[in-house]
């Protein structure tokens, strides 16, 4: 596989100049492990940035960095914010589902791009002195949820190939997304099943594979607290 197949280059470069306003020192070594491609190809794509008018500084033995200076307009984000931030990342790192890792990482990435350095010098020191030891062995069980998340928002139908808990049967089915929860380290999928011809719940780690139509659904206006309060109604025994 060619190394263009991993990542246009045009988004490549911008995700090393992204790299580059995190970070004070960043080396050709790293860029090629983030992108999967060569040393080669990293100085290349260093000195493209460098030749549409990026101010890159190059440390000998060390690696690169930007001209002090050049950065984008700072995020006005209070010290107690991105400490918010830094947190969410702690736990979203070991959530199961990996689309919603690997978003949240690169939102993460740009925001610290454009911290002061002040402010980014203690997001680092906090990043790596947060915990959170449910999933610990960084299991990862979907890879969905992004997807799921687009289709939602936009009414867009999914085809789905589901393996039932109970039954451990395989069943194809078309599904109009209509909201998510999480509950006991799993994402789970409430929508209105073609098949069954009713809300279904659908645990992420079961779907065997899925596809996004382009084909709207006509919006049932969806109400989440009012889905849980008729289960509940439904299962919980009268208060006496």
């Amino acid at each position: 596989m060619s190394e263009s197949t991993y990542i246009p280059r045009l988004s490549r470069l911008s995700s090393i100049l992204i790299m580059l306003q995190s970070n004070r020192i960043l080396t050709a070594g790293e860029i090629a492990k983030k992108f999967e491609i060569s040393k080669r190809t990293a100085y290349r794509d260093i000195k493209a940035l460098e030749e549409s008018g990026v101010p890159i500084f190059t440390e000998e033995g060390r690696g690169y960095s930007l001209i002090e200076g050049f950065t984008l307009p700072p995020i006005t984000l209070t010290e107690q914010e991105a400490n918010a931030l830094i947190t969410a990342e702690a736990l979203i790192k070991k959530n199961k589902d990996k689309s919603l890792i690997d978003n949240h990482s690169n939102a993460i990435a740009k925001i610290k791009a454009v911290l002061r350095y002040t402010k980014k010098d203690k997001a680092e020191i906090l990043s790596e002195r947060i915990a959170y030891f449910k999933n610990y062995p960084r299991e990862i069980t979907s890879n969905n949820l992004s997807i799921i998340q687009t289709a939602i928002t936009n009414l867009s139908l999914l085809d789905i190939t589901y393996r039932s808990i109970s039954k451990d049967e395989l069943t194809f089915r078309t599904v109009e997304p209509q909201a998510l929860y999480h509950s006991e380290e799993n994402w789970i999928l409430i929508a209105w099943c073609r098949l069954r011809n009713s809300y279904r719940e659908f645990r992420l780690d079961k779907i065997q594979s899925l596809k996004l139509l382009n084909e709207t659904y006509i919006n049932r206006n969806f109400n989440l607290k009012n889905y849980f309060n008729d289960i509940f109604r439904k299962f919980s025994p009268p208060l006496t």
